[in-house]
């Protein structure tokens, strides 16, 4: 038996296809277990997670994970935290709630950066400072002003949590949860429902602590290049302190149902909402235990056939209905004990849920009884094959999405490697297919003919239900104001006025000196610099970017929009989609789909807004991004030469298809995506750059497309016209630009073929149009039905007189995580309070998250420059804000997004001199540059625009008590 730091070796396996070797560990005292990924990964991660099973929806899970990181036995701060995200050089921090588990995961280039976020985040879950207030902070506290003033509730998951409960995607996704597991811990809420919240007691917080954050209860997890004999000390030195226990956390399989059944739940609506009328319904199924690497694999190719992509043919049937504006339900499940499957249509009319229903059902049958396409399921089963052998996982550390996978089984007691080796149930798959046996036909007709667990959720709209709500709320709180007496009143006012003391008092400098920092000789002083060739083929710029890629190519395909007018740019939100999913003159977008998930590793359409740096000019483009083996790179060219050249645009049931399922999707994100929503409105108003994007992305957009959708109907002819003419305006080699991330043996191979598809393409004169957009000049209220609010403030610092310098990079991460954490958050009670400077266009902008205020936020905003000038740095903080910006400035990226940022650098007139320049000046920051930028803030606070997201009965009191001055816009 071998032995390290008193974890012996339980098994041990090569995965060639990760490149790694997997150890799984077990502590022979206290039994955790701990799973060591060993690979050439800088981006080293750490997680360590704990069975968490919720037994009601008081949100105990959530708000545990928010409060262990509230201060601990070794670092006796109020939020490590919020220490780590000013002076670290981390590439992730942060902790999720799922409904069985809570899980803390890190990431770090920086071995020894890495390592002492490791040690903060074991401290925090084994020896965490809760009391009675960490629970009234982070979960809920009443709030009472003096004895006459109204009683209300307060707590940062409190309001997060009632902002999720105002979004309908995340209301039907919990009740599809808890509609097919009404008998386990699935069957309730673990982030929290704003109506049970209160019902949480310091004694059940407590006592969930003590039953799961313990080391018998732990799985640990490492991966990247950092040294196995560490990883085992480490953990070994917390785990060692403890005893062991026998831990009851095992999650009940459901019990099947005998037959299906249909549920039907509300959610709010605004009385002038132009969907009032429109529901949702999902069809949702509980299919089998997630414990078998083949049949999850099975399910996972299953779920992109039959809903994966627009070609998809369940997808593609509940489009084709009209039933519906857009697919709802969110496909697979892979995450809990049991899989599920749900899939329906939002934006419906409540009359046609059954047969929303009926054509699940039966385009289901069709498919068992009468075989599904061949080249769907090799598209499919090449989409599948691509995403896990590129491991592409964008901004997540690759190590980070491994932990998730390997949790499916590890939770439950089985083979935490056994989803990481996909090789071996891939070719099994494979192989089963080679033989002709019809193995997805025979999935469906068993996981979903034949299987009576099968639920129907119908959400109906109501337009009652926020007012009636919030009066239960205030109904609720008086009976338990009626039931105080003033002893117990004064009670509440004087634990409300200490935690605020408590929130107020900064750590001591004793305690701040607790966290571990890094020297700021430890930083680089270089910047790091992307490889970039910038060479001219038949009238178009390419730049080449020589980067290790591991055998795929990619391709952005860029089109300047200048080549456009700008009443057209509305159109370039959607124009991309429609490039790839209407078709070409030789195929249907069917077998176009096909096409591209047999042959490549996908194309996806996005548009690029960025201001020029030290220009008035903005850079304008949409792309086209693709990628393929080097094998296939032929093929990749090939599509989008046909797409480019022989789009068909003349269907306009097709295109009326893209423009619903566009305004569903931007409905869907108003309030998941509320802050990034009011910025962008706001930040519309000051440059071109954030013109256009709004007008591609935003709530112009989102009017823009309800205005299509009826101009399609009454004018199909002018909208194809417009279509015909972006697409000849745009495909023009002079306007256009290729960047390419590649090694440079694969290039010599790839670089001919991109010659011959732009020679191929059309040449024609090219003078860029000059753009005059009608800025909104006034301050907006955006009504949603919502519960709480997103609250944007900003200016052009630039037209203000702000003159650059690099310390803006470190002051603005440092009042992210100081005042502006501190008061929106922590003192105010939103889920976030957050603030962003563009450098190429000064545009400074203040932003809140789920946020119960209005009013006392842009206060906030405004006392911000007084901070900043009475602010005393010491040495200690001043190198935390550095190293946090440098940390920002060196974020992780791997191969495609570097070529990408580096193409966006060329585009905006960044040079590696500006950005070493700009390096040189965040190095070189002083406290007395943190003081001076009061002044720039001071004009934020005197010109600054404001634009709100939120509930029209806050933004009308606003108006009316405090003179905000903001013209009301309903959005929904």
């Amino acid at each position: 038996m071998t032995v390290v730091h008193n974890f012996e070796l339980v098994r041990e396996q090569a995965i060639p296809e990760l490149n790694a070797v997997a150890q799984l560990y077990r502590h022979v005292d206290i039994g955790t277990q701990l799973l060591s990924i060993q690979n050439d990964d800088e981006n080293k991660v750490f997680g360590i997670t704990f069975k968490t099973l919720p037994s009601d929806s008081t949100g105990l899970p959530h708000i545990m994970e928010h409060s262990v990181l509230c201060g601990s036995r070794k670092y006796p701060v109020k939020e490590p935290f919020v220490e780590l995200l000013k002076g670290s050089l981390k590439t992730f921090v942060n902790a999720f709630t799922f409904p069985d588990k809570t899980v803390y995961p890190a990431a770090s280039q920086n071995r020894q950066d890495f390592y002492n976020l490791v040690d903060v985040y074991l401290d925090a879950v084994f020896h965490p400072n809760l009391t009675p207030f960490t629970l009234k902070q982070e979960g809920w506290h009443y709030e009472l002003e003096d004895l006459d003033a109204p009683m209300t509730y307060k707590g940062v998951v409190f309001n997060e949590m009632k902002g999720a409960y105002s979004d309908p995607n995340n209301v039907l996704s919990r009740w599809i949860q808890q509609s097919l597991f009404p008998d386990n811990t699935y069957g309730v809420d673990s982030g929290g429902d704003p109506m049970v919240i209160p019902d949480l007691t310091f004694e059940q917080f407590m006592a969930f602590y003590r039953t799961y954050y313990h080391p018998s209860n732990a799985l640990v997890f490492f991966c990247g290049d950092d040294p196995l004999n560490d990883r085992l000390r480490i953990v070994d030195e917390y785990v060692s302190e403890f005893e062991p226990i026998d831990i009851d956390a095992v999650v009940e399989l459901q019990q099947r149902f005998d037959e299906p059944r249909t549920i039907t739940y509300s959610y709010a609506v605004s009385d002038d909402d132009p969907d009032a009328q429109k529901g949702y319904a999902a069809v949702n199924w509980l299919l089998a235990e997630g414990d078998d690497p083949e049949l999850s694999l099975s399910f996972a190719i299953l779920n992109h056939i039959l809903v994966g992509t627009p070609a998809s043919p369940l997808r593609k049937a509940l489009i084709d209905s009209g039933l519906g504006e857009d697919i709802t339900g969110g496909g697979l499940e892979p995450d809990l004990r049991e899989l599920t499957f749900s899939t329906g249509l939002k934006g419906i009319a409540l009359s046609n849920a059954g047969k929303v229903e009926a054509l699940v059902i039966d385009t289901l049958r069709d498919l068992a009884a009468n075989g599904i396409d061949q080249e769907m399921v090799e598209a499919s089963l090449n989409t599948v094959e691509f995403a896990l052998r590129e491991n592409n996982t964008g901004s997540f550390p690759r190590g980070l999405m491994l932990m998730i996978r390997s949790l499916r089984t590890w939770l439950h007691d089985g083979d935490p490697i056994a989803p990481l080796a996909f090789e071996s149930p891939l070719e099994a798959i494979k192989s089963r297919l080679e033989t002709g046996e019809n193995l997805f036909e025979n999935m469906i007709a068993h996981y979903f003919l034949d299987n009576p667990h099968r639920t129907t959720v119908i959400l109906k709209p109501d337009a009652a239900l926020a007012k009636q709500q919030e009066a239960a709320e205030r109904e609720r709180l008086a009976n338990l104001r009626a039931d105080m007496g003033e002893a117990d009143l004064q009670r509440v006012i004087e634990e409300m006025n200490t935690l605020k003391t408590m929130q107020e008092t900064p750590d001591s400098p004793e305690a701040l000196a607790t966290i571990p920092v890094l020297d700021r000789d430890d930083l680089d002083q270089k910047i790091r610099v992307i490889p970039l060739e910038v060479s001219e083929q038949a009238g178009a710029r390419v730049l080449y970017h020589d980067i290790f890629t591991n055998g795929i190519a990619y391709l952005d395909v860029g089109f300047d929009l200048h080549a456009l007018p700008q009443m057209l740019v509305p159109y370039m939100g959607l124009f991309g989609r429609a490039l790839l999913e209407m078709g070409t003159e030789t195929e249907d977008f069917v077998k176009l789909s096909q096409r591209i998930g047999r042959l490549t590793g996908g194309i996806r359409p996005t548009n690029y807004t960025s201001a020029v740096a030290n220009s008035d000019q903005a850079a304008v483009w949409s792309f086209l991004r693709g990628k393929a083996t080097v094998e296939q790179a032929h093929e990749l060219f090939a599509i989008l030469r046909d797409v480019l050249l022989t789009v068909r645009l003349d269907n306009p049931t097709r295109f009326k298809q893209l423009v619903l399922e566009e305004k569903a999707s931007l409905e869907a994100g108003l309030i998941p995506r509320g802050h990034i929503v009011s910025r962008s409105r706001l930040q519309a108003r000051f440059n071109e750059a954030d013109w256009a994007s709004e007008q591609m992305g935003g709530v112009a957009y989102l009017f823009f497309l309800r205005q299509l959708a009826k101009d399609i109907d009454a004018d199909w002819a002018g909208v194809l016209q417009t279509l015909e003419t972006i697409r000849t305006g745009l495909v023009n080699r002079h306007a256009m630009i290729c960047n390419v991330t590649l090694d440079a043996d694969n290039w010599q191979q790839v670089k001919p073929q991109l010659d011959d598809f732009l020679a191929g393409l059309p040449a024609g004169e090219f003078a860029p149009q000059v753009w005059s957009p009608d800025y909104v000049t006034i301050n907006e209220g955006l009504t949603i039905p919502a519960q709480v609010n997103y609250v944007s403030m900003g200016a052009n610092l630039y037209d203000l007189g702000y003159e650059l310098h690099g310390s803006v990079i470190p002051i603005a991460s440092y009042l992210r995580a100081t005042w502006l954490w501190e008061r929106v958050r922590v003192q105010g009670g939103a889920y976030g309070g957050f603030c962003t400077f563009d450098w190429r266009s000064g545009l400074f902008a203040y932003m809140s998250y789920r946020d119960p205020n209005l009013v006392s936020t842009l206060e906030n905003y405004d006392r911000t420059a007084q901070y900043l000038r009475d602010l005393k740095l010491s040495d200690e903080e001043l190198t935390k804000a550095i190293i946090g910006a440098i940390g920002a400035l060196d974020a992780y990226q791997l191969p495609d997004a570097k070529g990408y940022t580096s193409m966006a650098r060329y585009l905006t007139n960044v040079t590696d001199d500006q950005r070493q320049a700009m390096r040189d000046q965040v190095l070189a920051t002083c406290g007395a540059d943190f003081n001076r930028f009061a002044d720039a803030l001071d004009q934020v606070s005197e010109h600054g625009a404001v634009v709100v997201l939120g509930s029209q009965d806050v933004i009308e009191k606003a108006n009316a008590e405090n003179g905000t001055g903001l013209k009301l816009v309903s959005v929904m």
